[in-house]
């Protein structure tokens, strides 16, 4: 049975039964193929048998010891219950003693506390009658005219005199001065007794606070605290904190400094510090700030417009942003309220007009600036003029676009500055800060409105409006000779300004008009400007296309011989093209190499796309003026070929298919007759009218004979 229970409980793993027979069965002799012994199950078996054998004695010993320990468990509960009731009945029994002694003690303290109050009552009155009795004293005292207690002789019970005192002055002022009594009292309702004694304390305050003592200081406020003279004392605190503050420079940073160092020490002298705090800010504002701020602005008022609106927003920024500081000090419930009404009261009679002068400095500041660049050109502006017959004009001209009066030499001057407009953005930048800063929230949309209109007046109209209008009348006529064309540098130029224009429209102009009408108001002028200046640029543009078809025609006229197309000696022919397509060609190029530095994004395709279609009607009607021989019919490819590879420039697919399209219509001029119809009918010529084909093939020399037009009809 030891060696079942010993085998029983080997393992420290719970017990599983197909385990434990496993485990048997290899310890037995015989029960396995262990060491290549027989298996034996007979043996087997037996060892099954009486290890069964063993486990049933083990288990009735367990079963008996089981019960053996359930009855003794049942045994300890029964007399565990049995002291739990005995211990519940003697808590029960404290529980009741308690309480007695509960409702003992509270009678106790019922009695105590009676016995208190009747002792108070006795106490008080006494208390009262010593306190009268020694009032009565220093009375006898004032009537007699001699201070003999030590209480008014000695410097150190200063305190103890001014309540005495306190309470004398207040009994004196109580009494009618018509009765006896009142009008011995007469002596202490004066204030001379009463105010000697405050300036005695306020001395002693100042003293204590010129030697640094906290304590005395504190000591001395508290006992004022009941006097008149109170804020008095906290004036001269005031007065004395900023002594020997104010020795640098910059007033702002000194009085920052100095409220900082003073509310450390205010809250350990003062019952009230938020109140003492308030004051000494109030002061430094209203004394201090308010004579700085008054002695920088009027001197430049009137003399000198730009100083004083740089000295204004310098002094009203320096000083929220002092206010901001001070935001963090304890200055009662509504310190924001309390500090914008401290400023405003130092700026408001400045702040009132403030949008006239920057508008008046804003204008005579732009005017005097265009005006120094046209002194600097010795450039005499001319009136453009409005209504009557310069609005006919106009009208006229945008319809036609025909140049109205002489054209004027510009001798290659724009009459745009990008260091004007930068000046004249740079000013309309710092008044736009000046108005953030300044304006009152309900009028800042209105006033950078009114900003913004004289930025307009000055750089679009005065300036840019007046270039291209300038410009414009300088284009001149598409048939004159060797024209200059400056009017691609006045769009390139407009072009860089209108960007920066844009830009500060969006950086500085936008956040102050956001969320205000004015600000469709605003988009809704630039839109108007830019459209305006829009129509004056592409009427520029056209004008200039036209005088550039110009110039191209008078070279074809000068260069272009009729000899070109039908040579005297067919078989002596030794130029590619002609001299008057090298011409053109290179005439061309130079112009496209200017629009694509004088403008950008699609206007650069859409401008060369125009001047394209115009080069090509221009090449297409001067080849139709000629009649060309066989040989002179092969330089008319050659010349077209050119001017198909000068198109290639333009990078414009329509210009390109149309100079290949007539490229394809100058094999007209030398194919063989038979093939005309073959060619004609070609993917190039397929779609064009058959009008277009035979106008070409009639400029052979050859068109007359029955053959060639045999077999074109």
């Amino acid at each position: 049975v030891a060696h079942c229970k010993e085998f029983f409980f080997c393992g420290q793993e719970p017990f599983v039964a197909d385990e434990y027979i496993e485990r048997l069965a290899w310890r037995t002799p015989g029960g396995g193929s262990r060491g290549g012994e027989a298996f034996d199950p007979k043996r087997l078996l037996e060892e099954f048998v009486n290890h069964i054998q063993e486990l049933q004695v083990m288990d009735e010993r367990i079963q008996r010891k089981v019960e053996k320990l359930e009855q003794q468990c049942q045994k300890e509960a029964k007399e565990f219950a049995k002291k739990v009731q005995e211990l519940q009945k003697s808590n029960q029994v404290a529980f009741q003693h308690f309480q007695e002694l509960d409702e003992h003690i509270s009678y106790v303290a019922t009695k105590v506390c009676h016995l208190g109050d009747q002792l108070e009552g006795v106490n008080t009155p006494r208390q009262r009658a010593v306190e009268a009795q020694k009032l009565m004293k220093y009375f006898n005292e004032f009537l007699d005219g001699e201070l003999k207690s030590d209480v008014f002789t000695n410097s150190e019970k200063i305190k103890e005199a001014a309540d005495i005192i306190q309470k004398l002055h207040l009994i004196a002022q109580e009494l009618p001065f018509d009765s006896l009594m009142g009008f011995c009292c007469y002596p202490l309702s004066s204030p001379g007794k009463y105010h000697d004694l405050e300036c005695q304390l306020i001395q002693e305050f100042t003293s204590a606070q010129r030697r640094g003592e906290i304590s005395r200081m504190r000591e001395v406020a508290a006992v004022l605290l009941h006097f008149k003279g109170y804020s008095h004392c906290v004036d001269v605190y005031i007065k004395q904190c900023q002594e020997g503050a104010f020795l640098r420079n910059d007033v702002f940073e000194d009085a920052a400094i100095l409220c900082q160092r003073v509310n450390k020490q205010v809250g350990e002298i003062f019952s009230n510090p938020e109140t003492v705090l308030a004051k000494l800010i109030q002061n430094i504002f209203e004394v201090k700030l308010q004579g700085y701020v008054k002695d920088q602005l009027e001197e430049h008022r009137k003399s000198d417009a730009e100083q004083y609106l740089k000295n204004l927003y310098d002094l009203y920024t320096r000083t929220t942003n002092l206010s901001s500081k001070l935001m963090e000090f304890n200055l009662g419930t509504d310190k924001q309220t309390f500090l914008s009404k401290l400023i405003k009261a130092i700026f408001i009679s400045y702040l009132e007009n403030y949008i006239e002068v920057e508008i008046g400095y804003l204008k005579s500041r732009s005017a005097m600036i265009l005006q120094r660049y046209y002194d600097s050109k010795n450039h005499q502006k001319r009136s453009i003029g409005t209504g009557g017959i310069q609005d006919l004009k106009e009208r006229l001209r945008q319809r036609t676009n025909l140049p109205l009066g002489p054209s004027i030499d510009t001798h290659g001057e724009t009459f745009l500055s990008q260091e004007v407009v930068v000046n004249l953005l740079q000013e309309t930048k710092q008044a736009f800060e000046r108005c953030h800063r300044l304006s009152d929230p309900s009028d800042l949309p209105k006033n950078a409105f009114r900003i913004f209109s004289m930025l307009v007046d000055f750089l679009c109209t005065e300036h840019i409006d007046y270039a291209l209008e300038t410009g414009l009348a300088g284009i001149p006529s598409s048939d004159s000779k060797n024209a200059n064309l400056y009017f691609l540098d006045v769009v390139h130029q407009a072009n860089t300004i209108f960007h920066l224009f844009d830009k500060q429209f969006n950086d500085h102009l936008m956040p102050l008009i956001s969320s205000s009408p004015k600000l469709s108001e605003c988009l809704q002028k630039k839109k108007d400007i830019i459209e305006q200046m829009e129509v004056k640029l592409d009427m520029g543009i056209d004008r200039t296309l036209n005088c550039m078809i110009g110039q191209m025609k008078h070279i074809l006229a000068a260069e272009q011989k009729k000899t070109d197309f039908k040579p005297e000696d067919e078989n002596n022919v030794l130029i590619q093209y002609t001299n008057a397509c090298v011409k053109v060609c290179g005439y061309v190029r130079k112009q496209v190499e200017k629009i694509r530095n004088s403008m950008d994004g699609k206007n650069v395709d859409t401008v060369l796309m125009e001047l394209g279609v115009r080069f090509h009607r221009l090449i297409y009607e001067h080849l139709q003026q000629y009649s060309y021989s066989c040989m002179g019919g092969m330089l008319a490819i050659c010349d077209v070929a050119e001017y198909r590879k000068c198109a290639k420039d333009f990078k414009i697919a329509l210009v390109l298919q149309l100079f290949d399209t007539l490229h394809a219509l100058c094999n007209l001029l030398v194919v063989a007759p038979d093939n005309l119809k073959q060619v004609c009918s070609g993917e190039q010529l397929a779609n064009l009218d058959k009008n277009i084909l035979h106008s070409f093939v009639q400029l052979r020399v050859d068109y007359r004979s029955a053959r060639l037009a045999r077999h074109f009809s």
